[in-house]
């Protein structure tokens, strides 16, 4: 498949001469000139910055980030100088694509963070009747092909087969034919249950699942491109050493606490592997035992790669650079504390950067490029801190129970407002417009009729493109458009004007 094409045809411009490099490099800049990229920078990324202050990531720092890795990695990869050079060409390997994708990556991503994506999935599926609910990926992927806007096309971006390829970090809808996988590992993004497989991460919904079949045509089923697996790599290794500088510079990491995990696993891993899976979880439980929590779930999810000889060895890594390193003086805001922060971040971006390698052959659990065994170790050790220091705090915990319930009360309350048919008239005309281009899309369903998709019946089109069309408009919102939407539909004037023409 040509890897420029385009759903809608595009007059080629002078700039055109040079080839599908200068597709590319246009698709990169719908991306950063959408209103949707805007708006990531009043979107959180794990802590609001009302509560840590300005120099806290949100979703577009975290995107540029993100950005900046994945363009070192690509550019590392087909270097004449590296061993790995063949591999990426073969498999197509341009830094403006991939560049492209990591812009685009959390274009999807709701108010709240990853608390809002579990809202709004929970009552997508279960209040307004969308049966592939809400997913952060797939919303990317809906944003680029449909909501946003561009002068080429009636709808979406019109972006090139290779960038939307590049963007499906999972792709498949939430309707993969799970029967077909068979009992051998699983790609990342799903899961086996007691009941059978899960499918909790995809990268379209259905009423998308034509476009992304599309932009992937000759691509091997359930695998990433290299481009998409170069951005997914970059986003893991942003993430894992940003949200230690975030949690750092708000004094939420105690040097003492983390030791104390560290240092009990280091001294007595022995001891706590003889634990029963029980013992490591209560409140009793001995240093060291939700590390080593982590070592078994890592063996037990990812045995290709898992190993308890680079597991110990990556924990004193970590426990010398950051426990006893950058931990040991509290964060005050002087320049030699941004100096160790920033020579912290800086040494672990460039090593994580250079020990991406390609994937051995038949491993489905990761994309085509995958860190080596001691960085991959490293990555999944310093997310852990940031989840266990400070996801499962519990002040953390109850805001984000209220947040909740914000989200809850926008989409009942605007629900209910469009299906009123004495008021829906006065609907935000933004909510108007996404529910008839949801409307079109489930009624186009009926057509094209995607591979294992469900088609709905013909009454069912218009309440499908209402849950879609309120679940679209609320996600779209800021951190601060979702507060000021709930309160304003609860009845409450304090943020009234906040509102503004927004809506």
């Amino acid at each position: 498949m040509d890897r420029a094409s385009r759903l809608v045809h595009e007059p080629r411009s002078s700039a055109d001469v040079i080839g599908e490099h200068s597709q590319f490099r246009l698709d990169l800049e719908r991306i950063r000139f959408s209103p949707y990229f805007s708006r990531l920078s009043a979107v959180t990324q794990v802590i609001a910055q009302p509560g840590a202050g300005p120099l806290i990531h949100n979703r577009l720092t975290h995107s540029i980030k993100v950005t900046a890795v994945a363009r070192a990695i690509s550019v590392s990869l087909t270097d004449a100088a590296s061993p790995h050079r063949a591999f990426a060409l073969e498999h197509g390997c341009d830094a403006v694509v991939v560049q492209a994708a990591a812009s685009a990556h959390d274009l999807g991503h709701p108010p709240f963070g990853h608390l809002g994506e579990r809202v709004l999935g929970r009552l997508a599926r279960d209040t307004l009747g969308l049966t592939d609910g809400f997913e952060g990926n797939a919303q990317s992927y809906r944003i680029i092909t449909a909501l946003d806007v561009s002068e080429a096309a009636p709808r979406g971006l019109n972006l090139t087969a290779a960038v939307r390829t590049a963007v499906a970090k999972y792709p498949w809808t939430r309707y993969l034919d799970v029967d077909a996988l068979g009992d051998g590992p699983l790609p990342r993004g799903l899961r086996r249950t007691p009941d059978g497989i899960d499918v909790p991460k995809y990268s379209a919904y259905g009423i998308d699942a034509a476009d992304l079949e599309e932009a992937r045509r000759g691509h091997p089923p359930l695998r990433q491109s290299l481009e998409c697996s170069i951005m997914d790599v970059a986003d893991d290794i942003a993430y894992s050493i940003h949200d230690v500088d975030d949690f750092h510079r708000a004094g939420l990491l105690s040097q003492g606490a983390v030791a104390r995990e560290f240092r009990g696993w280091i001294e007595s891993g022995l001891q706590l592997g003889e634990l029963a899976p029980d013992e490591l979880l209560g409140r009793g439980a001995p240093p060291g035992s939700a590390l080593e929590a982590l070592r078994r779930k890592l063996k037990s999810s990812d045995p290709w790669i898992a190993d308890d000889e680079t597991f110990r060895a990556a924990v004193g890594v970590v426990a010398d650079d950051l426990v006893d390193g950058l931990l040991a003086s509290p964060f005050d805001g002087s320049i030699a504390s941004e100096r160790a922060l920033s020579s912290f971040t800086n040494r672990w971006i460039t090593h994580l950067q250079s020990s991406v390698v390609p994937t051995p052959d038949g491993i489905v659990r990761a994309g085509l490029v995958t860190l080596d065994g001691l960085a991959w170790h490293e990555v999944e050790i310093l997310k852990f801190v940031h989840r266990h220091f400070i996801l499962d705090r519990s002040d953390i915990v109850m805001y984000q129970r209220g947040l909740s319930r914000v989200l809850t009360r926008a989409v009942k309350g605007l629900t209910a407002w469009i299906r009123d048919e004495d008021d829906r008239d006065r609907v935000p005309q933004r909510l108007k417009e996404l529910v008839e281009i949801g409307s079109d899309g489930y009624e186009r369903l009926r057509t094209t009729r995607p591979e294992g998709v469900p088609v709905p019946d013909r009454h069912e089109v218009r309440a499908l493109g209402v849950g879609r069309g309120v679940i679209d408009y609320v996600a779209s919102l800021s951190d601060d458009q979702a507060l000021a939407v709930s309160e304003a539909i609860d009845g409450r004037p304090d943020r009234l004007w906040d509102i503004g023409q927004n809506l």
